[in-house]
């Protein structure tokens, strides 16, 4: 059960679901217990402030107020047995629980973590009992460091070269807040290194009239001292030469073992931004830098920080993502620590992307079962992401995997996690392609791309456009999606999809694929990691999978079937139905009806289902048409 109080005062159950709370009074004994952080109210205080003058059986009231609050918040309690979250002690009731949203917002600030802290934001605090006296000086320290978070994640950007991303907010914090000097100084600066000087000065000109007029005060000396550096260009106002400074400084200061923990936070931005193959190299010479400080604390650090959420299924580099799994099977056992024993599964699950063995799926559902038992929304959210990556081993699992995307939605929402929040709404569109709900689809691609442009997150538009691609279903639009996003370092994304997506169009509607040189994007040629059978044994023989290039009486879309005495199993992923489906075409095309036998046992989960469409990328059509 959590509590929130930064907006109206709410009780979510353990699925994110609000829980009812009856009547404004109910609502307003719950309230006053959370302001008490734990403490023992009496009874007789809560009838004091409930109602300004107390009418006959207000002591009554209360008693039935808490009995019904009980209801709701811990409705399995068996009959007499005691309850846990409110409790009755000596002369009143107190709340006991550590989950409230204004008390992990306060820790962020406290911590640094400015966006996430005004993500929990919902509104007011204590939004329906404003003018309640009780809660008037709860309500003012969580507005005064609400404030402060703006002004230090405006300052943030600012230091970091995104002054141009924090105008707009500090914009109408100073019309909301005038009063803030701070607020001021931060809007003038922001504005001059984005190349608008005289901007700059005219908001410190009506800071100066502002305060004057309304307060009767002359600004403050740093508002003096910045008016001077704009008119001067001084160049310490350049934000090159602020980040430049910081970094030599952390250099001269800060010990090998933090700058690698702190490599590894720079290698999650930077990664959500596609220069993927950089990060890979970088991640990995990090562990092992790690590793050769023999502090096994350390290297589990820098193994478990990078959270980086993961939606395809499919590994960029599997000998790299093998060395990450062996450094942290090493590590494991060293680790106690339920967060970093979680972490340590989680990436393991993650790092086997595409693997049939037990290992992977068994470290994921470790990690969930140990992520729920802690109170950190950004490790289950991270052992929730193994578990969709390790979702993909047999057909017709896409309900499971919405399940994972919507609690992900959900938890992110709650939490401010919006790197999860957006996978959770792309797990959820490739869910919907798989039943063909679009409408769901389209839904879940605009919330995507909504929040990518709030957070800087370009590689999620290569996600949603080739679903764009899926949705007009031509050849020509499938070869604008591939023209439109750059080299990814994804090779399932960057070789062999543009092919694979024009020969499922092809067989769809029963029309030629098209030349090899249209265009100029023109497929190329092969299918790249989408060959089904290319994670097995590579001298074993096998079928030409160049459907572009097949002529003459053979079937051009029939090449998937291995020409051997028996065709292997294609390996977990996104696109398991849909290489069992071609398998199954293949087979049937050819009379081998053992094969073809084996494609319809397998795919029978997934019988209503439209293969590829799990992808979100591409689809076949319905599976049952294959059957």
């Amino acid at each position: 059960m959590e509590f929130g109080v930064l907006g109206p005062v709410v009780a979510w159950d353990d699925a994110g679901q609000l829980v009812a709370l009856k009547g404004p009074r109910h609502r307003a004994v719950l309230a006053r217990l959370i302001v008490a952080r734990g403490r023992v109210v009496p009874a007789t205080r809560l009838v004091d402030d409930l109602w300004p003058d107390p009418p006959d059986g207000a002591l009554s009231a209360v008693r039935t107020f808490v009995a019904a609050l009980r209801r709701s918040l811990e409705p399995d309690r068996a009959p007499r047995s005691k309850p846990r979250l409110l409790v009755t002690e000596g002369p009143g009731y107190a709340l006991r629980t550590d989950a409230v949203d204004g008390w992990r917002f306060e820790e962020a600030v406290e911590a640094g973590e400015y966006e996430t802290a005004l993500g929990l934001w919902r509104g007011p605090a204590y939004a329906d009992f404003a003018d309640e006296p009780w809660v008037q000086g709860e309500r003012a320290r969580l507005t005064e460091l609400r404030l402060l978070a703006v002004e230090r994640l405006a300052s943030a950007r600012v230091t970091a070269g995104q002054a141009a991303a924090a105008v707009a907010e500090l914009d109408a914090h100073v019309t909301d807040h005038p009063w803030r000097e701070e607020g001021w100084r931060l809007l003038a600066l922001a504005l001059y290194q984005s190349g608008r000087q005289g901007d700059a000065l005219a908001v410190l000109r009506r800071a100066r009239a502002m305060l004057v007029a309304q307060l009767g005060l002359d600004p403050g000396p740093a508002l003096a001292r910045l008016e001077e550096d704009i008119l001067n260009q001084a160049a310490h106002l350049q934000p090159a030469s602020v980040w430049s400074a910081t970094a030599a400084a952390y250099q001269r200061t800060a010990g090998t073992r933090a700058q690698l923990e702190s490599t590894v936070g720079l290698l999650r931005s930077l990664a959500v931004t596609g220069e993927l193959a950089e990060v890979r190299r970088h991640r990995l010479a990090a562990i092992t830098a790690a590793e050769e400080l023999g502090d096994a604390d350390l290297v589990a650090r820098v193994i478990g920080a990078y959270d980086v959420p993961a939606i395809w299924t499919r590994s960029d580099d599997e000998a790299q993502a093998a060395a990450i799994v062996r450094a942290a099977e090493r590590v494991l056992p060293t680790q106690d620590h339920p967060t970093m024993r979680a972490r340590l599964l989680a990436t393991i699950a993650l790092e086997s992307r595409g693997s049939s063995a037990a290992r992977p799926l068994e470290a994921a559902r470790e990690a969930e079962q140990i992520a729920r038992t802690l109170d950190d929304p950004s490790v289950l959210a991270f052992a929730l992401n193994g578990v969709f990556i390790q979702s993909c081993r047999e057909p017709g699992q896409s309900v499971v995997r919405d399940g994972i995307g919507a609690e992900l939605i959900a938890l992110a929402e709650r939490h401010a996690l919006p790197a999860y929040e957006i996978l959770g709404h792309l797990i959820r569109l490739q869910s919907a392609c798989a039943v063909a709900d679009y409408v769901a689809a389209d839904n879940h691609s605009a919330a995507a791309d909504d929040l990518a442009a709030r957070h800087d997150s370009p590689l999620v538009g290569v996600f949603t456009r080739w679903y764009d691609a899926l949705r007009t279903d031509t050849p020509d639009a499938y070869l604008s999606a591939a023209a439109q996003h750059p080299a990814t370092a994804m090779p399932g994304l960057d070789a062999g999809l543009l092919t694979l997506a024009l020969t499922t169009q092809a067989i769809r509607h029963g029309t030629p694929l098209p030349e090899p040189d249209r265009g100029p994007h023109a497929p190329d040629r092969h299918h790249g990691s989408h060959t089904p059978h290319r994670h097995h044994d590579p001298h074993r023989p096998r079928a030409n999978l160049d459907p572009l290039t097949s002529r003459g009486d053979l079937d051009p879309h029939t090449a998937y079937i291995h020409p051997g005495p028996h065709t292997p199993d294609p390996s977990p992923g996104l696109f398991l139905e849909l290489h069992w489906t071609l398998i199954a075409r293949a087979a049937r095309t050819r009379g081998d009806d053992e094969t073809l036998a084996r494609a319809r046992a397998v795919l029978a989960p997934a019988a209503a289902e439209q293969a590829g469409g799990q992808s979100g990328l591409l689809t076949l059509g319905p599976i049952a048409d294959y059957l």
